[in-house]
């Protein structure tokens, strides 16, 4: 059973995250913000949701501390490079946000779901747990064969 869970809930802990260019490509991508930290680490699978849609990321992690080059449509896009639409980059350029501004970074789901929207934006999350580790770890081994 899912509930839905506001931005401005005291549940929620919001922090503000730093829009980077990655690479020579000039993307960009999300600094996470520090506390995420004990949170999460580099290879973690996490659910974004922004603009009301729940994507999949990976966190990776350079000399400056973690951050989401991409959002995409199910976990294994989010997994394999160049493949499938990368939703984070299209939400960051219909924001017309440049890098070194920052968006809302919202904890709905320690370690599982977070959530982005602009500053001063409000959001209605719907919050799914996820599986127990057990049957997550399973269900990554099946999608790896």
């Amino acid at each position: 059973m899912s509930n839905r869970l506001p931005s401005d809930s005291d549940t929620v802990d919001t922090d503000r995250a730093e829009l980077v260019r990655l690479g020579s490509a000039r993307r960009q991508g999300i600094r996470l913000p520090d506390s995420v930290s004990e949170q999460l680490s580099a290879g973690d699978s996490i659910r974004l949701v922004f603009d009301g849609t729940e994507n999949h990321a990976e966190v990776a992690a350079d000399t400056r501390g973690l951050l989401v080059r991409g959002a995409y449509d199910n976990k294994r896009l989010a997994r394999s490079t160049g493949e499938g639409d990368n939703r984070l980059a299209e939400w960051l350029r219909e924001l017309g946000r440049e890098s070194g501004n920052s968006v809302e970074f919202d904890t709905v789901v320690e370690g599982e779901q977070y959530g982005l929207r602009a500053p001063g934006d409000r959001e209605v999350y719907t919050v799914k747990q996820g599986p127990r580790s057990s049957l997550s770890s399973i269900a990554d081994q099946l999608d790896d064969e």
